[in-house]
């Protein structure tokens, strides 16, 4: 246990007394499971959740749930967004788990990216002898399970966590086993929500052009919405299948599953219930003719308005080129996809993302903006990984991109090699 929590935590972490806890300690005392709590004590969520996480803690720790969970035992990881030593340092003692070190500012950055973290207040859980995610939205475990009773809570098959009745708008139920051998959508949205609204429209229409091409497909709405009207309102306007709005269980239970930090979200299933992406907005919007359904993941994207937004999902490899040059954009993917495919394979392999994603960049307004923002030369072909979280960026400006310098250069950026400049 102690190597693979070690590679995600370093060595050490500080309890609240200040005094420092070996990380290979953890394994001697029973912990099985780590959450990592990704917060900041001046943020006012934050607050409320440490209050609700505190209590969860103490009750899950205590000797009935001790004896309810045998040798399995609990350790929560505080990862802070605190930026004064002073504040974390008063964040920490008023907690009753570890934290990170503060001085480890750039394992910290690390974790961030390696969870897709997002937004805080945040909360994901880990098996404590391997680093693998259990759960990617803990918050919602100790709304739903404030006894532990469900311990680790571990992730279930798509067909388990939805088995139930669903709804279509006409007032239609039918059981959710009638998915078996499609394609499935699995849709997080609500009216309330303006981009949800525009990109539903979109979706409609692609549903009804893959339904019309013959393809076994269905989505499955999971309400975000305020209350019950304003879910039938929103729901009046989709031909799909929807979780009924009064299961709140089953809607949190696969909000849970796919650890849905935002919406809107489309999750899209092979016939197996296995995730081929959870980028479906991005591909409903790249792809209104649906051609490429059902959107298997490319290693390399060009980068547009559309999935524009991955930029701040951590670490991204972007490789600007002169798009007036025919062909250019096009062999230049050539380029990096092998390379990419490399990396991809690699974290498959130990089932984890892939700590970069892979961009080309043409020249338009967005790449425009994109350069002035991070202050980037105009120099093309420019070879840069973009770091949006830690506002930090790494250029490369040579006058020939080779596979050996991109190969060279994400292998550097993998082993803290290289050194940031801020953006």
């Amino acid at each position: 246990m102690a190597g693979a929590l070690a590679e995600v935590l370093g060595e050490v972490l500080v309890a609240p007394d200040g005094e420092e806890v070996a990380v290979a300690a953890l394994a001697a005392r029973g912990v099985s499971l780590l959450g990592l709590y990704f917060g900041c004590s001046l943020s006012g969520p934050c607050a409320q959740v440490g209050a609700s996480l505190a209590a969860f803690y103490g009750r899950f720790r205590g000797e009935a749930a001790a004896a309810a969970a045998g040798a399995q035992r609990l350790e929560i990881v505080f990862v802070s967004a605190e930026q004064e030593q002073q504040q974390w340092q008063e964040a920490v003692r008023a907690m009753p788990w570890l934290a990170l070190p503060f001085a480890d500012k750039r394992r910290k950055l690390k974790l961030w990216n390696k969870y897709r973290v997002s937004n805080i207040p945040s909360l994901i859980f880990i098996d404590a002898s391997t680093g693998k995610v259990v759960c990617r939205n803990g918050l919602l475990v100790i709304r739903d399970d404030p006894e532990g009773l469900e311990f680790p809570w571990g992730p279930k098959p798509f067909s388990e966590v939805v088995a139930g009745p669903l709804l279509r708008s006409n007032g239609q139920s039918l059981d959710s086993a009638a998915l078996e051998g499609s394609h499935v959508g699995v849709y997080f949205s609500a009216h309330w929500c303006p981009p949800c609204r525009s990109l539903t429209r979109v979706l409609v229409e692609s549903y009804r052009k893959i339904k019309e091409a013959g393809q076994k497909f269905e989505i499955v709405f999971v309400s975000a919405d305020r209350s019950e009207d304003s879910f039938k309102q929103y729901f009046s306007e989709m031909p799909w299948l929807a979780v009924p709005y009064a299961d709140e269980a089953r809607r949190s239970r696969l909000n849970r599953l796919y650890g849905i930090q935002g919406i809107p979200t489309l999750v899209v299933l092979d016939a197996k219930g296995d995730v081929i992406t959870r980028q479906g907005r991005v591909e409903v919007l790249n792809d209104p003719e649906c051609r490429e359904f059902p959107w298997h993941p490319k290693p390399v994207l060009e980068l547009t308005d559309s999935n524009a937004v991955q930029l701040n999902e951590g670490p991204c490899l972007v490789l600007f080129v002169d798009s007036e040059d025919d062909g250019e954009s096009e062999a230049a993917k050539q380029l990096i996809q092998p390379i990419a495919e490399k990396i991809i394979a690699k974290y498959k392999a130990k089932e984890e993302e892939a700590p970069l994603l892979f961009f080309v960049a043409g020249e338009d307004d967005m790449t425009d903006s994109l350069r002035d923002y991070t202050n980037l030369p105009e120099a093309a072909p420019l070879l840069t990984i973009l770091d949006m979280s830690a506002r930090a960026k790494y250029v490369m400006d040579v006058e020939e991109i080779t596979p050996e310098i991109v190969e060279a250069f994400v292998s550097d950026f993998l082993a803290d090699k290289l050194k940031p400049e801020p953006i």
